[in-house]
């Protein structure tokens, strides 16, 4: 039986329109869509650079996202 896939999904879908980053997770659109396409590498590589991504985005109303891990 295989491994599920590793994904930092929070299923809080919404790009922001400035940093084109997703703002549950901190993938790009690009990044979303061709997840499962990407190697382990690949996904353990983007995932490395999401807690910087994240917190470089702009403060908005963060009522509805959950909590960051840290």
């Amino acid at each position: 039986m295989s491994q599920p896939i590793e994904t930092p999904c929070t299923k809080i879908c919404v790009i922001d329109p400035e940093t084109t980053y997703c703002l549950g997770c901190g993938r790009t659109g690009n990044e979303v869509a061709g997840w499962l396409s990407y190697s382990a590498i690949e996904r353990r590589r983007v995932m490395a650079e999401l807690p910087d991504r994240l917190a470089s985005m702009p403060r908005r109303d963060t009522r509805l996202l959950p909590e960051r891990q840290g």
